[in-house]
């Protein structure tokens, strides 16, 4: 064929002709797709060598995390820095410990109580979330708010029997605390015997669904290799995490103004309390087990302390939304009108603390308070 007949096929078949019609006029009777089987076959190898890579991606994060847990010793766990360690190894190390500690709990590898490991699972993911926004200048706020949302999920997938069982513990502390004007009280029984015959159902079920809480562990499985993966700079610790502890500092310390104002959003508490948490965290894990100072561990104390004030009068706040309207305290008005005004007392007490405690914790400016937790 002339060089000339192949060039004008070359233009008819480039120009103005999507890959998969012919390069004559019309379309042929018969005539298939050019391209539909190849594409076909090719997209159907790409999800399984996808899926085959994703199956090999998890098997060789469990390996590696047996061999670390059978050759790391005891104090290669400890929610901390050491003595001697380096911020950039020992907060990978912390986090990789942690992720190990939620595996073990959800694959019943401990010998720890179901209910308690379900617990200590959850503090376990808090404490991994903390420890991103302490490294996000590092990892970067993209891959941060990635990983933030795997964790949240997986929380998420296990909340079920923890907040019934905060919800029974909530109604029989106040029962005990007013054992005369609320223990007596027909509907307040029922809804106690209501929220427990909740908890053990809710138990059971997290307990028990075995393919949910695997389905977790795979996703920290996961999560777990591309922690192993991160390249810390070897900085000095102030140089590190100094951007990361300043604004989770400042994040509470915005959230605290907003619920001590006068008329705070229906959360304000709530939303104040998760960037409390995650200063007690990030805390914690800055404190070296030698150190000679306790300047530290009580500015995590202090949080702590500031933390549990704002999760009681949240926990308030959820058990007089089902008080008020559940079925057996309609028909009990003044049973119901009691425990709302018990749980608003309560509230009022609590927020009034919460307050006070916080403005001890977030007196100083960020920039002030991170110097002093560098000195």
């Amino acid at each position: 064929m002339m060089t000339t007949d192949r060039t004008a096929i070359r233009r008819r078949l480039a120009i103005r002709r999507t890959p998969h019609r012919p390069p004559w006029g019309e379309r042929k009777s018969g005539h298939r797709s050019i391209l539909a089987r190849p594409l076909r076959t090719t997209l159907a190898a790409s999800v399984l060598v996808g899926v085959s890579v994703g199956i090999a991606a998890i098997a060789r994060a469990e390996r590696e995390r047996r061999a670390a847990r059978e050759r790391l010793p005891e104090s290669e766990r400890r929610f901390g820095l050491l003595a001697g360690e380096t911020a950039a190894h020992g907060l990978k190390r912390i986090t990789l410990g942690q992720l190990d500690l939620a595996i073990e709990l959800l694959r019943g590898e401990s010998s720890m109580p179901p209910e308690k490991a379900v617990h200590e699972t959850r503090k376990a993911l808090k404490r991994l979330r903390a420890l991103l926004r302490l490294l996000e200048g590092e990892i970067g706020a993209k891959r941060a708010t990635r990983e933030r949302a795997v964790l949240r999920d997986a929380a998420g997938a296990l909340a079920g029997a923890r907040d019934a069982e905060v919800m029974v513990n909530t109604l029989e502390e106040l029962l005990r605390r007013q054992p005369r004007k609320l223990g007596r009280r027909r509907g307040l029984i029922e809804l106690r015997e209501h929220l427990q015959r909740k908890r053990r159902s809710a138990t059971a079920q997290t307990l028990w669904d075995a393919v949910t809480r695997e389905q977790v562990a795979e996703e920290l499985c996961a999560l777990r290799t591309r922690v192993a993966k991160w390249k810390l700079p070897d900085r000095p610790t102030e140089r590190l995490v100094r951007p990361g502890l300043q604004h989770i500092y400042c994040a509470g310390r915005t959230h605290g103004r907003r619920a001590g104002a006068r008329k705070p959003g229906r959360r304000a508490l709530h939303k104040w309390r998760k960037h409390v948490k995650d200063l007690r965290y990030a805390l914690e894990a800055l404190g070296a087990q030698e150190q000679s100072s306790d300047r530290i561990p009580k500015l995590a104390r202090r949080a702590n302390t500031l933390g549990e004030l704002l999760g009681e009068e949240h926990d308030l706040m959820v058990l007089a939304e089902l008080a008020s309207s559940h079925k057996s305290l309609k028909r009990h008005r003044r049973a119901r009108k009691q425990l709302l005004r018990a749980i608003a007392r309560r509230r009022a007490r609590l927020r009034k603390r919460a307050l006070r405690e916080g403005k001890r914790l977030y007196e100083r400016k960020p920039k002030r308070f991170v110097r002093r937790v560098r000195a």
